[in-house]
């Protein structure tokens, strides 16, 4: 490569990082309760909702993991349980005799090779039945804290949108953002970044017009641009609050 075109592409991308960790600074303001929206109390719940969360929205997950939890307690208690009965409780969340055959191995797993305990370690992790290296970063990540990349349907839409990556293929996009932000920021952004994509810059039409980030958007302008019709598409209990912070943006205010 000739100096000039590596000269070129070094500054292109020292002008990415800055933007995708300008980005994370705006969602920061944007999401600052963002968390897992998983419902649990220790790894071995985070893990089986995760599972469980596999074709399946968070919601109804946190619909059938109470009674859930309240019958399965252990390791032990998934890999010695009733298939019936289990495949009965986790219905709700699809593919139950998949999830069942999974969570029962799971359990089987753990107590054998870990003590019924779950491991904190990624490599580990993803030995186990039905955990890849998503489901292993999010419970490294909100059980552990051990900062980790969570790459959904929701995640690598938003990162391609801004030009952060165009790989299609989950773990390289794990590696290209994790290459453009802080470690420590990993979990929190994920995070966000699934929480803006939830509630703001949806899959089918994204609300643009009330988008805090609009300034930052390469893709801006591919959903609802007018500001009234777009605030109509913020989704959850944080709308007011984003679409303020829009209004600050298209008023001229710098975020981040």
């Amino acid at each position: 490569m000739p100096p000039a075109t590596r000269r070129q592409t070094q500054e292109t991308r020292l002008g990415l990082v800055r933007r995708a960790r300008r980005t994370v600074r705006v969602l920061a303001e944007g999401y600052p309760g963002a968390h897992c929206e998983l419902n649990f109390t220790n790894p071995l719940e985070l893990l089986v909702a995760v599972v469980l969360s596999a074709q399946c929205t968070d919601k109804r997950v946190n619909e059938v993991t109470p009674a859930l939890f309240r019958r399965y307690r252990t390791a032990a208690d998934y890999a010695g349980a009733d298939r019936t009965e289990l495949e009965e409780l986790i219905r709700p969340t699809g593919f139950f005799r998949n999830k069942a055959t999974s969570l029962m191995g799971l359990g089987a797993a753990l107590v054998e090779r870990f003590d019924g305990q779950v491991p904190g370690r990624q490599a580990d992790l993803v030995t186990l039945p039905g955990v890849g290296r998503k489901t292993a970063n999010v419970v490294l990540g909100d059980a552990f804290g051990v900062p980790g990349i969570t790459v959904d349907t929701h995640f690598g839409r938003l990162v391609r949108r801004w030009g952060w990556t165009q790989e299609e293929d989950p773990v390289k996009v794990e590696h290209a953002v994790g290459a453009l932000i802080e470690r420590k920021d990993w979990t929190i952004a994920s995070h966000r970044v699934i929480f803006h994509g939830r509630r703001v810059c949806h899959a089918r039409t994204p609300a643009c017009g009330a988008c805090l980030l609009a300034p930052l958007c390469p893709s801006y302008g591919i959903g609802q641009v007018d500001p009234d019709k777009a605030a109509k598409l913020v989704k959850g209990e944080e709308a007011e609050h984003l679409i303020a912070l829009a209004e600050r943006v298209r008023a001229g205010e710098k975020l981040g």
